[in-house]
């Protein structure tokens, strides 16, 4: 009979362009008798090499990273590694994210802000199977699909589509329409079309106004 030591661990791979949140969370998970951090990275195309290598059975991914945006990281992984079960850790509220990831396959959404008490929660959570999300955005969800009921003070932000909220975080990092363009590999007439989708919701005129809205938005959300 295999005991719990013989037992092989839950190997994890850890993708976030902060060192501080990795170590953060290596040390965390390393506590654990029955888990280990299997592999780390800080950008899209390192982790999808790294995960091919290591083979983890699960990666914690953040919407932010080095080179490119998490959600088409998310994309990428249930294309090509859809055995690897996706937790997403982020600084960004789970209003306007934690739908969108769970939609495209991911199994968790955790705010860093509570990370420390929640991670280990939510990784044996979704090792189980089930979906680990905040009690506050279960209640919300629920109210949404029985009563179809979309919340009243929804943001203009939340309105974007995927690929719009892409585009306005890169913005909001700096990168020009040609640098997006070849980071989402779409075309520049691409992007410029999502963007003039995106000054219609916001209610905004010009690209500099644009631009304006996604540096603050950026910043609001380090």
């Amino acid at each position: 009979m295999e005991t719990d030591a013989a037992k092989p661990k839950t190997k994890i791979f850890v993708v976030d362009d902060h060192p501080l949140v990795r170590d953060s969370l290596a040390n965390l998970i390393g506590q654990q008798p029955d888990l280990m951090i299997c592999g780390e990275a800080e950008s899209a195309k390192e982790a999808m090499q790294a995960i091919a290598e290591s083979r983890p059975d699960l990666a914690i991914v953040d919407i932010s990273l080095k080179d490119s945006f998490g959600i088409e990281l998310i994309k990428d992984l249930r294309a090509t590694h859809p055995e690897v079960i996706l937790l997403v850790l982020s600084m960004h509220d789970e209003a306007l994210y934690a739908e969108r990831v769970l939609r495209l396959g991911a199994m968790g959404y955790i705010m860093k802000q509570e990370a420390t008490k929640k991670v280990i929660e939510g990784i044996r959570r979704v090792l189980e199977g089930k979906i680990f999300v905040s009690e506050n955005f279960t209640q919300t969800m629920a109210a949404h699909f029985l009563c179809g009921k979309t919340p009243g003070n929804q943001s203009p932000v939340e309105k974007f589509t995927d690929r719009e909220l892409e585009i306005f975080e890169l913005l909001g990092q700096g990168y020009r329409s040609t640098q997006i363009a070849k980071t989402l590999k779409v075309s520049t007439k691409t992007v410029h079309a999502h963007c003039a989708r995106m000054r219609e919701k916001l209610n905004v005129t010009s690209s500099r106004e644009l631009l304006r809205e996604a540096f603050r938005w950026n910043e609001s959300n380090r």
